[in-house]
Order: C-alpha cells, then sequence, then structure tokens
C-alpha cells in the first residue's frame, strides 16, 4: 500500500473524527496545548481502550500491509546470524529487527506516504471545523435575534438565550447617557432599552469608557456578565469577574442576610435571594470554566480572580448580627454550597501547579482565615447548613492533600483559644462522624462525607503520615471500641454504620508498612484494664467479642454481620503478614472465625427445603444474610494462607478444603482478594501448595485440573474465541511467552517435594496404546504422561505441537529435578533417565554418526546432567541450552548411556586432614570445656575467629549410597565401596526415628509412607553427617545420636520431627514441618524488614521465599552451595544456636539481591533460584551480619523454636 486512494482518506479522516469524539473529556480537560499533546502522546499508556479504537486497527493493519515481508525476511535473516551480530546484552533479535526495519526503504516510503496523507486528512477536518463553527454563530444569532423580537424577562435573568452577538461602535456620550437610563429608578422598559443597546457594544469599549464605574452600580443585570464570559478575551473576562465579585461582596455585607432559626428553610423564589443566587450561579460556571485556559494567559490575571474569589468568600457578616441574638449570617460560601456542594470549582483549581501555588500562597498571606472558616464543630439540621459543611470538608479534603495545604495549618479559630493544628482537625472530624445524625431529604450523612475524606487521605502516602497515623486521631478512631469494650454505651447517633465506618479506616491504615507499625508497635492506647497496649490488641478483642455476640449493642443479627466482617478485615491486613500474626497469634483468632463458620453453616444446613404452598419460615433475605455471612468468614479464614505459621493455623481448623474451595471459586472468576489486596491468588497458591494438606486441598477443589486443561489448551488448542487471520508465529522461545504464566504457575504448585508425593506418588503413567486427539489430560500425571515421558510414536503423533509441548514437559522436568526429593521419585516410579536416554539414543540416524543437535536433544542432554551429577557452584559443570558461534556450534558433549562423560564433572584438589589446632568445634574435648555455664560461649567466639579468618575448615568426607557415592568420590572424599557403610548407617536412623513416631492415622500419601515405618524423601542430613565424618559409620550414628538431644537437631534434620511424638500430635498429623511453619516464617518476617526489595519481588513473581527456603534447607543445600559452605552451615547451626538458620536464608537471599531483582523483570525468578547454584557465596563473609541479626531478633526466634513442642496457639 504505497498510496492513499480518495475513498481510504476519506475512510482515515472518518475514524480520526472517531477518535477525538472519543478523548475529547480528556483533551478538553488538559490546561494547555502542551499538555493536550503529552496526552495524546501517551494515549497508550493511559487509555485501556486505545487497541479498541478503529483508527488505531486500521493504522495496524495499514503498517502490517506496509511493512509485513520486510518484517518476515529481516526475522529469518536474523535468525540465520546473515549480516547480524550481537553488540551487547541488549541488543536481542527483536531489536535487531526493529532496526533494520526502520533503516529499509519501504519504512521510509511508509513513512512519507503517511505523513502527506494525514496532513491532507487534518487540514480537511480543521475546515470542517470552521465551517460548523461559523454554521453555528449564525444560527445562534438568528435564534438571539428572533428571541429579542418576541418578549423580554426580568433584569435579573442570566439566561444565555437573550441578546444579539453583533457589535456596534459606540460614543462616550452615549455610554454615560446609558449609565443614566440603567438607574433603579427608571421604568423597566427603559432600562431594557439600554441594556439592549450596551450588549450591542464590544466589552472592551465598555470596560475602558469613563463612565465603567457608573455603569457598575446600576449594573445588577447579569446578561452583559454571561455575554461577556462566552465571547471575550480573559483580560475582559477578568475585569467582569473582579466587578461581579465586588457587587456581591457590597451586597452581602450592606445587605445583611440571615438564616432563619429553627426548622424554617430558605426560600429561593425571594427576590433578593434568586438575585444573589443567579450570581453566584454565573460566577461558580466562570470558575470551574476558567481552569481551561487561563495557563495560557499571564499569571497575574489568574491571580486576580482567584484572590477576587478569596476575597468574598471570606466576608463575615455576622458582627452586625451579634445583636440579633442567635440568628446567624447568610454567607457567600452558604450560596455556593448550595451551587457546587461538592466543591468542584476548587478541585479544579488545585488540579493544576500552575493554579495550585496561586491558591497556597494567598492562602497563606492573606486570606488563611478561609480554612478556619471551613472548621465548623456545631451545625444544625437545616440542610443550607448541611451543604455548606459537605462544601467546606471536600475545599480542606483538596487542601490537605498537598503538601503547602497542609503547611496552612496551624490556624486560628475565632471561638477556639489555641490554634486548630493538623491533628486537631482531624480528631474534630472524626468526633463529627461519631456524633451528627444523618440529615433530612439527604441519601448522604456527616459520617459518611468524613468516612470519604479518611478514606482518601489514608490512600495517599504523604497525606495519611501527616494526617491519620499521629497517636490521637487513632486513640479518637478507637475510643468508641474501648468504650464498648468496658461495658458501657459509645454515643454513637448511628453505631453499626459509624463502626464500620471506622473500621474501613483502620483496615486502610493497616495495609500501608507505616500504618501496620503504628498499630503493632506503639502501645500508647489506654486499655480497659488502665494498661498501655497497642491499637492492634484493642482490635482483635472487640473482634472476638463481636464473633462472641457479646456486645449488647449489636446482637441483632444482620447489624452483627456488617460490623463483625469489617472489623475482622481489620485483623486480617495485620495476621496476613508475619509481623501481625507474630501480635495477633495469642488471642487464638483463627480458631474463633472458624467456630462462627461452623455455627453459620450448621445454620445454613438446618434451612428447610422449600415445599409449594407451604409458610416460608425464613426469609429469602435472612439466608442470603447467611450465606454472604459464611462466604465472609471463609475468605477471613483463608487469609491465614499469606504466611507459613497462618497456613498452619488455618490447617488446625479443620476448614481448608472449604477455604481452598472458595478461592479457587474466586481465582475461576479472575475476582481480586481484597479491596486493598494490590495482587491476586498467586502468593496464596504457592504458600498452600508448600504443605501435602494444601495441596490435598487444591487438588479437590478441581485447582489443579484446571491448570493441567488451561495448559493443554494453550499449548495444544490455542485460543477458540480468537478468529484466525494470520497464521501464529513460530515461538522464538522455548517456553512461549503464552505459555509462560501458565509454565510458572505449574512451577510453583509442584516447588514442593510434599505437592509432588501427593500428586504423583503412587500413581503409574497411563502409557495408552493410543490416544484421542480430543482426549485432554486432566492429572498431572496425564501431563507427565503426556509432555515428559514422549517415549512413543503414539504420544509423538498425538501432539499437534510436538516440539513446543515437549519442550514445555522437559523444562518442568528440569525444574522439578531440582528438588532432590522430588528426582528420587520420579526416577524410582518412572525411571525417568533411561526414557531420556533411550531418546537420546533414539536421535542417532546410524551408530557411526554423531547424535543429531535440535531445541530437544539438547534440553535432554542439560536434565540428564542436571539429574546425573551433584554439586555446588565450582563442583560440578552444566551444559547451556544455547548454540554457540562458530564451527562447533554444540561443544558439550552428549550421551545416551552412563557413566557420564568426565567433562562434566570438574577436577577438586584432594582433601586433606585438618591440622591440630584447627578442627571442628563440635570436637572438643571434654577438658577444654570448662565450666558448664560458659564453655559455648567460648567455643562461639572460637568458631567466629577461625570463621572470619581465611583459612577454611576442610570436610574429611563424604558419601551417599550410589548416588551421593559419585559426589563423594567426586570430592575426594570417599574411598570406594562406601555405600555399604551409608546403608548401614540410614538403616540405623530409620529404626531410631521410628521408635519416636506417633501413632498416626491420615489419608496423606507423605504419611503412609511415615505409617510404613519410612521416611518419605532421603535423610539428606544424614548422608551429610555421614560425609562429614570421612565415611565412619559408627562416628556419624554417634554425632546424629548427641545431635538428637538438641534442638538444632528438630531444624536442621527434617526426618527427625517427621510425625514426631515430639510435636503435638495436630500438628505431627498435619504433616508440616517446624522447618515451614517456623524457619520459612521467621525467614519472610525478617525479609520484609532487613531486605525489602528482595521480599517485594517475591510478591511480585507469585512466589514466595518459603518454597524455596524449605528447598535448600530440606536437601542441606546440596547442589547450590559447595561441600565446605554447606560444612559450614551444619557446624554454624549447631555451635550458634538453631536460629542462625533463619539467619543463612536471609542472608543467602540477600546476597542474591541483584539476581533476584534481575530475573523479577524476566518474569523468571523461580525457575532462576531453583536451577542455579549460589554463585559466591561465603558463610565467613555473612557472619557479622548473621551475628547483627542474632542480636535484633534472637529472642523472639529463639523462643518460638523452643515452643514447637507446644500446642499451636
Amino acid at each position: 500500500m504505497s498510496q492513499f486512494s480518495a475513498e481510504a482518506e476519506a475512510e482515515l479522516q472518518s475514524l480520526l473524527r472517531q477518535l477525538l469524539k472519543s478523548i475529547k473529556d480528556r483533551i478538553s480537560g488538559a490546561p494547555s496545548i502542551e499538555c493536550a499533546e503529552e496526552i495524546l502522546l501517551h494515549l497508550e499508556e493511559t487509555d485501556k481502550n486505545f487497541h479498541n479504537y478503529e483508527f488505531v486497527k486500521y493504522l495496524r493493519q495499514y503498517v502490517e500491509s506496509s511493512l509485513g515481508a520486510v518484517i518476515e525476511e529481516e526475522t529469518e535473516s536474523c535468525a540465520r546470524g546473515e549480516g547480524y551480530a550481537v553488540g551487547s546484552v541488549q541488543d536481542t533479535l527483536v531489536h535487531a529487527v526493529t532496526r533494520k526495519t526502520r533503516e529499509s526503504g519501504e519504512y521510509k516510503q511508509m513513512m512519507q506516504t503517511l505523513k502527506n496523507t494525514m496532513m491532507v486528512v487534518v487540514e480537511s477536518l480543521i475546515n470542517k471545523f470552521e465551517e460548523d463553527q461559523l454554521r453555528k454563530e449564525e444560527m445562534h444569532r438568528e435564534s438571539q435575534h428572533q428571541q429579542s423580537n418576541s418578549h423580554y424577562t426580568d433584569n435579573c435573568s442570566d439566561s444565555d438565550s437573550s441578546f444579539n452577538q453583533s457589535y456596534a461602535f459606540i460614543k462616550q456620550e452615549q455610554l454615560q447617557v446609558l449609565a443614566e437610563k440603567l438607574d433603579p429608578g427608571r421604568p423597566k422598559e427603559v432600562r431594557w432599552e439600554a441594556l439592549q443597546a450596551l450588549c450591542c457594544a464590544p466589552p472592551s469599549d465598555v470596560l475602558s469608557c469613563e463612565s465603567w464605574s457608573g455603569l457598575l452600580a446600576p449594573m445588577s443585570v447579569l446578561r452583559f456578565f454571561a455575554k461577556t464570559f462566552s465571547c471575550s478575551p480573559l483580560n475582559v473576562t477578568r475585569e467582569i469577574y473582579t466587578s461581579l465579585a465586588k457587587s456581591l461582596e457590597s451586597d452581602f455585607l450592606y445587605h445583611k442576610l440571615s438564616l432563619p432559626t429553627g426548622s424554617a428553610g430558605i426560600d429561593v423564589n425571594r427576590q433578593d435571594i434568586t438575585r444573589l443566587l443567579k450570581q453566584m450561579r454565573l460566577m461558580n460556571d466562570f470558575q470551574k470554566e476558567v481552569t481551561t485556559f487561563w495557563i495560557r494567559h499571564p499569571e497575574k490575571y489568574m491571580e486576580e480572580i482567584i484572590e477576587s474569589t478569596f476575597s468574598l468568600l471570606s466576608i463575615n457578616p455576622e458582627h452586625g448580627l451579634e445583636t440579633q441574638g442567635s440568628e446567624k449570617a447568610l454567607k457567600p460560601m452558604h450560596l455556593i454550597a448550595l451551587l457546587d456542594i461538592k466543591a468542584t470549582w476548587f478541585k479544579k483549581w488545585m488540579h493544576g501547579y500552575y493554579s495550585r501555588t496561586v491558591v497556597f500562597r494567598l492562602l497563606e498571606r492573606k486570606y488563611k482565615s478561609l480554612v478556619s472558616t471551613a472548621q465548623r464543630t456545631l451545625y444544625t439540621t437545616k440542610e443550607l447548613e448541611y451543604m455548606y459543611f459537605v462544601h467546606s470538608l471536600c475545599v480542606l479534603g483538596r487542601l490537605l492533600m498537598y503538601t503547602n495545604g497542609r503547611k496552612l495549618f496551624p490556624v486560628t479559630v475565632w471561638n477556639r483559644k489555641d490554634p486548630v493544628s493538623l491533628t486537631d482537625l482531624l480528631v474534630i472530624l472524626i468526633s463529627i462522624m461519631y456524633q451528627h445524625p444523618k440529615p433530612p431529604h439527604s441519601d448522604s450523612s456527616h459520617a459518611g462525607v468524613v468516612h470519604v475524606l479518611l478514606r482518601t487521605l489514608s490512600d495517599r502516602t504523604e497525606c495519611a503520615v501527616e494526617c491519620l497515623y499521629q497517636t490521637p486521631v487513632i486513640e479518637t478512631l478507637l475510643a468508641p471500641i474501648i468504650t464498648l469494650l468496658k461495658g458501657k454505651q459509645a454515643k454513637l447517633n448511628s453505631p453499626e454504620t459509624t463502626l464500620i465506618h471506622i473500621a474501613d479506616t483502620l483496615a486502610r491504615i493497616a495495609t500501608t508498612e507505616r500504618g501496620l507499625s503504628l498499630f503493632l508497635d506503639e502501645r500508647n492506647i489506654v486499655s480497659g484494664e488502665g494498661e498501655g497496649i497497642s491499637a492492634a490488641h484493642v482490635i482483635v478483642q472487640f473482634t472476638q467479642r463481636l464473633l462472641a455476640k457479646e456486645l449488647p449493642l449489636l446482637r441483632n443479627a444482620e447489624t452483627s454481620y456488617g460490623v463483625s466482617g469489617a472489623f475482622i478485615f481489620v485483623c486480617r491486613q495485620m495476621y496476613n503478614t508475619c509481623e501481625g500474626l507474630q501480635v495477633l497469634r495469642p488471642y487464638g483468632l483463627h480458631e474463633c472465625i472458624a467456630a462462627a463458620w461452623k455455627k453459620t453453616t450448621s445454620l445454613s444446613e438446618r434451612v428447610p427445603t422449600p415445599v409449594p404452598g407451604a409458610i416460608p419460615g425464613t426469609s429469602s433475605q435472612e439466608l442470603q444474610n447467611v450465606v454472604v455471612w459464611e462466604e465472609t468468614l471463609l475468605d477471613n479464614l483463608l487469609n491465614f494462607a499469606a504466611t507459613p505459621k497462618g497456613l498452619l493455623l488455618l490447617q488446625q481448623t479443620g476448614a481448608i478444603n472449604e477455604c481452598v474451595t472458595y478461592m479457587f471459586s474466586r481465582f475461576t472468576k479472575k475476582l481480586q482478594v481484597s479491596r486493598c489486596e494490590k495482587f491476586g491468588y498467586g502468593v496464596m497458591v504457592t504458600q498452600v501448595a508448600a504443605t501435602a494438606p494444601g495441596v490435598v486441598a487444591l487438588h479437590s477443589s478441581g485447582f489443579v485440573q484446571a491448570l493441567v486443561v488451561e495448559i493443554w489448551s494453550v499449548l495444544e488448542c490455542g485460543r477458540e474465541d480468537v478468529r484466525v487471520v494470520h497464521p501464529k508465529s513460530t515461538p522464538m522461545d522455548p517456553i512461549d511467552r503464552s505459555c509462560l504464566k501458565s509454565f510458572l504457575s505449574l512451577v510453583n504448585l509442584l516447588s514442593s517435594p510434599h505437592a509432588v508425593w501427593e500428586l504423583l506418588g503412587q500413581q503409574p503413567l497411563p502409557n495408552k496404546a493410543e490416544y484421542n486427539l480430543r482426549e485432554m489430560p486432566t492429572s498431572i500425571t496425564d501431563l507427565i504422561d503426556r509432555l515428559i515421558a514422549v517415549n512413543s510414536d503414539v504420544k509423538i503423533h498425538s501432539l499437534f505441537n510436538y516440539e513446543q509441548s515437549h519442550t514445555f514437559g522437559l523444562r518442568l522436568l528440569s525444574v522439578m529435578c531440582c528438588n532432590l526429593d522430588s528426582l528420587l521419585l520420579l526416577e524410582s516410579q518412572y525411571n525417568i533417565s533411561d526414557m531420556l536416554l533411550q531418546c537420546q539414543k533414539d536421535n542417532i540416524t546410524d551408530p557411526s554418526s554423531d547424535f543429531i543437535i535440535d531445541g530437544l536433544s539438547v534440553e535432554r542432554n542439560h536434565i540428564l546432567v542436571r539429574m546425573s551429577v551433584i554439586g555446588g557452584p565450582s563442583e560440578r559443570r552444566l551444559p547451556l541450552r544455547v548454540l554457540q558461534k562458530g564451527t562447533d556450534p554444540y561443544p558439550w558433549p552428549m550421551f545416551s548411556s552412563y557413566p557420564l562423560p568426565k567433562y562434566y564433572i570438574l577436577n577438586l584438589p584432594k582433601t586433606t586432614r585438618c591440622k591440630q589446632g584447627k578442627i571442628y568445634i563440635l570436637h572438643l574435648p571434654k577438658t577444654t570445656r570448662g565450666k558448664q555455664g560458659n564453655w559455648m560461649d567460648t567455643c562461639r567466639r572460637q568458631y567466629c575467629k577461625v570463621m572470619t579468618t581465611k583459612s577454611n575448615i576442610d570436610p574429611e568426607c563424604l558419601n551417599l549410597c550410589l548416588f551421593v557415592c559419585r559426589y563423594g568420590r567426586h570430592l575426594n572424599l570417599l574411598r570406594d565401596n562406601s555405600e555399604q557403610d551409608l546403608c548401614l548407617l540410614m538403616k540405623h536412623c530409620q529404626e531410631l526415628l521410628s521408635q519416636q513416631r506417633a501413632k498416626l492415622t491420615s489419608e496423606l500419601c507423605i504419611l503412609i509412607y511415615t505409617l510404613q515405618g519410612a521416611y518419605p524423601g532421603h535423610d539428606w542430613f544424614a548422608s551429610t553427617v555421614f560425609l562429614i565424618m570421612a565415611g565412619d559409620m559408627e562416628r556419624a550414628l554417634r554425632l546424629l545420636l548427641h545431635l538428637s538431644t538438641l534442638l538444632t537437631s528438630a531444624f536442621l534434620w527434617p526426618a527427625r520431627l517427621h510425625g514426631s511424638v515430639h510435636l503435638p500430635m495436630e500438628i505431627a498429623q498435619s504433616s508440616i514441618h517446624p522447618v515451614y511453619s517456623c524457619t520459612a516464617h521467621y525467614v519472610e518476617m525478617l525479609l520484609k524488614t532487613e531486605v525489602p526489595l528482595v521480599f517485594s519481588a517475591f510478591r511480585m513473581s507469585g512466589f514466595t521465599p518459603s518454597q524455596m527456603c524449605v528447598q535448600w534447607l530440606g536437601q542441606c543445600f546440596w547442589n547450590y552451595l559447595d561441600w565446605s559452605e554447606i560444612c559450614h552451615y551444619v557446624s554454624t547451626c549447631v555451635v550458634m544456636g538453631p536460629d542462625y538458620q533463619v539467619y543463612m536464608c536471609v542472608a543467602l537471599l540477600k546476597h542474591l539481591q541483584q539476581d533476584i531483582l534481575q530475573h523479577t523483570q524476566t518474569q523468571d525468578l523461580q525457575v532462576f533460584l531453583k536451577e542455579e547454584p549460589i554463585q559466591g557465596f561465603r558463610v565467613s563473609n555473612y557472619l557479622e551480619y548473621m551475628e547483627g541479626l542474632e542480636r535484633s531478633y534472637r529472642t523472639m526466634v529463639l523462643t518460638d523454636m523452643n515452643n514447637i513442642s507446644q500446642r499451636v496457639s
């Protein structure tokens, strides 16, 4: 498409006109032409409907038809490497194709053609616009002429359908005569003719004449003002506006109108009130319109308009009414509130920095009394007073939104001795919310208006910090709650509504870091017992009383539901964080909510089935309220799953299945978690999937099946609701962008070995002889069978997109194999490595040739090496997944049978024995220990001294049954034939731990292994100790026996407490290990405070730090750290204390901060953390940092670790 036809130009013009109409409001609201241009330039970023505009669709189609062939050609050329060199990491294929396309001749021709055509189209639109405007003006003049000849109306009319718009020159003498004729004492007909003549004169001539001051006095009519506002430039309208403001100011001061007392209202039909209202309306209309064009004029014009407005609004006629009893004067603010109750004019003035600066300057210098005028503490029930209040509050709210507005405080108020500070103002407003009833004939109330202001302030961080996060404000918000807790009646006009408003404000405060800290840490609130406690304690106590229905004021069911739900939501903003749960946990709120839910469920189940003709016993509205209340309780219970310890509490309530089912119903509808949550259910699903009960609940809810079907649909079916116009492009990435979200969801689901055991344990692969093309997998086993274990032609032919789908499966397998327990289960059940080796063997055309190198063979080779070699970052070599440039694109050797090529096993120096004096502190002789009280402190000091010097502690040995033996011999730590000793050690450990297993009854797959006397995974800690002891089985067993008496073993040795009698029965039954519910919980808590960027990155990615930490700790950092650092980890936790396990994880995540932030941007954080070893981490480098964490958090962390044998509160 080189040139546009006449029809195409006409169509383009029509589409452009349509686009401009669609965004008319946005452009017309711009304060300047430059701002309008910025709006258009950034329209795609700010308008969600941008890509739905027909004009945009037309341009996209035009670009595709003009450059489609060029882009395809350049893409193929760059993919083949023709004329394309990567200059930097950012110079990707997309950038290269874009650059080449923009340099092409076709692009330049297209841009020139488009530019020329658009110039013609825009010029034609402008011409048509001018013609339309001239036509409208002509019709307007004719209409006015007809109306002026027909009749005239009262001289106070300000309607815009009166006078002819034509102008005639007028002399000074004529203006003087007109001024005399406009005198109020003249007959109406004489004044009417004089006004007609005056309106025919140019406003500039009238304003510049000598008789203007004489004309102004009798000019009570508004037609001249209205006509001037509509058709004159700002330098003229400014003069008219200031004149009108001065005229009104003198009227208010002269007449001194009063508000009627009692319930009587103001009659707007009174001549004097009507006259004032019409003038104020004209002013208010101009105030709202002037912001669209005053930026194009000198600032002094705008300043004069603003100052004349403030001068009018600041007059106080009440001084003349002091002798007339209790009457109040009618002020300009009353009338402008009547016309514009929401203060729209002031919002527009405060919107732009250009005008906002002038407003603040004038308020600070001359009109600060306006701020104090807006603060009234006594209001009558009259509608006008209510409007005045609302208008004043809107003005105040707009001022408080800005820093300079808040700087106006404190202000002096005539009826108070002390100036009113910002905090005082908020306290006054909250008191108004408590005490003032709903005004008559109004849908709103004082409480509702104040609540809107509080909500607006809480949504802006700076406003909230200065206005709401103050102890007096929090005390005022909590005052009714404390009163009710004391058993007294709170002075609330509408208790239910007011308490809901209080709860909403408190919830918004609690959603921010600063507000949450204020609730949890500040102990300035006086409780019912007279003690100083934090706001969190007051709120949770009140919530418990609400749930128990112990408050007489709120025993009505419907009222109780609304208020209880609102305050549970406040608590939820606290207990869905680790630090908040730490404070609220002793109250057992999860048990209170669960008890209320069970009671509500039984109530709804007792409702009889409706029978035709029977009299209903319960109204449908009541039933609906019960159902809504039941869902509210489930929703709030579900949010305990936001943290590891909270998930344990949720599991203890017995409602985890119902909560997950409820979550899945909202997840499928893509509903927001709550009005205060920024992210969806992704993090919560990941947290739930970390435990066996959570995975079982996800599976029974249908979540797993829905995820599998979604993945299959994206990979094999495509979207059915999109009409295929162009063929789908071939994916350039191993995981196409359309599949990435589903892939990451599956990775999150299968991240924990508990999930793999529950979903795959004892589940054979279907391996069918035939697969129907319409047959969709519905389980993880089916997905592995169709996408990973593709070991037959039948399976290959059943896939429409074989390479893409199989690559997806292999990438998933690679991530799953990073967890060694998951790897062992896949290998033991499905012989995955044998299947991959056979596929590699099939990838050879004949025995004498090399492997066929393609995407699938490269993926398989990477997985085989990852599965076969154990080691840290400097102990093994993993092949890359990309081809290299040059003659040898893939230098890594492929293989189709064991043994593994030695290329992947790095040569390490032989391990030497430790010299005397550098042995482990773990083995200090008893004679060196000294007194029982301080020998451990001596050990710790000596350990820190050794660790901070550069002499590393060398391990003595390593071995792990076949799989581990290769690692031990690779490290030169084990002699041959050590497998038997390790097997014997494992047998002893199994016998030892089986004697301490509790008698459990459960359908969890992980506990079925336990009932059979076996730990479901491999005991990696026992293997680590075996290696530390140089393969000496007796020394290893002796050390494990000694360690089992220490608290440290509960966390270092996961198999030690699995289903153990040392745990409360309900926790042992849940199979939720303390490493998850305690260690991982505190890792998340400390991470939020100490490394907030990393914590936020995890939240945005939908992954959780606890998932990763549980994997690291569960396999003793095997494959993530070098062997020396693994030994340092074990010795550090034993010598320094079990809480160092928490500090170690925080230090690791701090070490990885830059990588984590980078991979959050590329949306592959989960894959990076699981697949990549931790480069460059040394325990000795972070020991000082961990000691700092110990000083800050040991009391809290170690206390909780010591209490793991107690029942969870």
